[in-house]
């Protein structure tokens, strides 16, 4: 195995640790904190899922190149990047209300946010490592990988916040804290 290889696998196996760690969150805020996820929080939420399940999966079956298993993840967690940074755009905007997060340390959003920004990280490092090291030729498809990723997590992000129609929620989800994103009072 070689020094990149080795590298993008260890990259591989730090960003399937943010995913599950991601992943039992967004769990955590339904199951033990009794939240309603959103449409909004819906959609990250699967995103968050769909890198666990590509990292894990490629991983338990023996995948030997880490870069492409962090290529194939990274526009997943673009994605659920893009996604997570309107919905945080529209609480800061006064257009939604959040609930918070766990042990309230920002919004449930807000969090997601930053385990998304903090997945993305090492799915673009591991996608990227040894670009210099590689044979004549594949610098340039990788990168160019790279570059259409991100691209396709955009329209994936895009995708999601175009097609999300506002919800017409019960009146005593409405009152008191928010256990929903919501419009504000």
């Amino acid at each position: 195995m070689n020094g990149s290889n080795e590298n993008s696998t260890l990259w591989t196996w730090l960003a399937l640790l943010v995913s599950a760690v991601a992943v039992a969150g967004s769990l955590w805020l339904s199951l033990g904190m009794g939240l309603i996820a959103c449409p909004f929080c819906f959609y990250q939420r699967a995103f968050a899922m769909s890198v666990f399940g590509v990292l894990f999966l490629g991983l338990l079956g023996g995948a030997r190149r880490g870069r492409l298993l962090c290529l194939l993840a990274l526009p997943l967690a673009v994605g659920g990047l893009g996604v997570a940074g309107w919905h945080v755009s529209l609480e800061l905007r006064g257009k939604m209300e959040c609930p918070g997060g766990i042990l309230g340390v920002g919004t449930s959003p807000q969090q997601s946010l930053a385990a998304f920004a903090l997945l993305t990280i090492p799915l673009f490092l591991g996608a990227v490592a040894g670009l210099g090291e590689s044979p004549a030729g594949e610098p340039g498809r990788t990168g160019l990988a790279v570059v259409a990723a991100f691209i396709l997590g955009g329209l994936f992000a895009a995708g999601c916040v175009t097609s999300t129609k506002p919800v017409k929620l019960p009146a005593e989800l409405l009152e008191g804290a928010p256990t929903i994103c919501r419009p504000p009072k």
